[in-house]
């Protein structure tokens, strides 16, 4: 069971987006594409008991850790961890059918990730949710070509020191990927240490 400090700090305000989000009555279907150490998705689970949780993973060291965690709390509504490229089609995420789920869930990746990733991401996300779905990210974001604060500069410098591909993203160009794939902007939440909760709805393209 391996733990991200950060995945400890911001698991209880995401959780409360989520249930300010999604409807808490009646049985959900969610994906969290880029499940990390698993302590998102227990938790999440654990409060959201009408949500059915998949986590997924690229990294073959955290799915082991994912599982870890799901063994730990027993927890009925998380299925098993799955392999997952988001950069490649929705064809090829575990046999995610088109238009089976209400939420597809993304903390922390779109910044350390090849932008077909991000790519990937919302062109998956828009044929795998259903009418009305919300796709929701997290993260550090550029607003209008502009980085703030200083410590999201610096982190957004380090991150391309690193890798040339990865560095946060600006959300008007996510909101203009998220559009090509029928996603709209719905709303930008303020999240603390300078992070932010985007929320897409899928709507109808005609």
């Amino acid at each position: 069971m391996l733990n991200a400090a950060a995945a400890e700090r911001n698991k209880e305000p995401i959780l409360a987006v989520l249930r300010q989000s999604v409807n808490t009555g009646r049985p959900l279907q969610a994906l969290e594409i880029s499940s990390g150490t698993g302590q998102h998705v227990t938790h999440f689970a654990q409060a959201l008991r009408n949500i059915i949780w998949q986590p997924s993973e690229y990294d073959r060291q955290s799915l082991a850790s994912i599982e870890a965690y799901r063994a730990h709390y027993q927890l009925h509504n998380v299925r098993p961890a799955i392999n997952l490229d988001v950069s490649l089609p929705h064809q090829y995420w575990g046999g995610i059918q088109p238009e089976s789920l209400d939420l597809v869930v993304n903390i922390n990746m779109i910044h350390i990730s090849p932008m077909a990733c991000t790519e990937g991401l919302f062109k998956g996300a828009g044929a795998v949710l259903k009418p009305q779905g919300l796709l929701m990210t997290y993260g550090p974001y550029a607003v209008n070509g502009q980085i703030t604060p200083q410590s999201n500069i610096d982190f957004d410098y380090s991150l391309r020191q690193r890798n040339s591909e990865w560095g946060l993203r600006d959300i008007s160009l996510l909101s203009s990927i998220a559009q090509r794939n029928g996603l709209f902007l719905e709303k930008i939440m303020d999240m603390p240490a300078n992070n932010k909760c985007l929320l897409f709805r899928k709507e109808s393209l005609v």
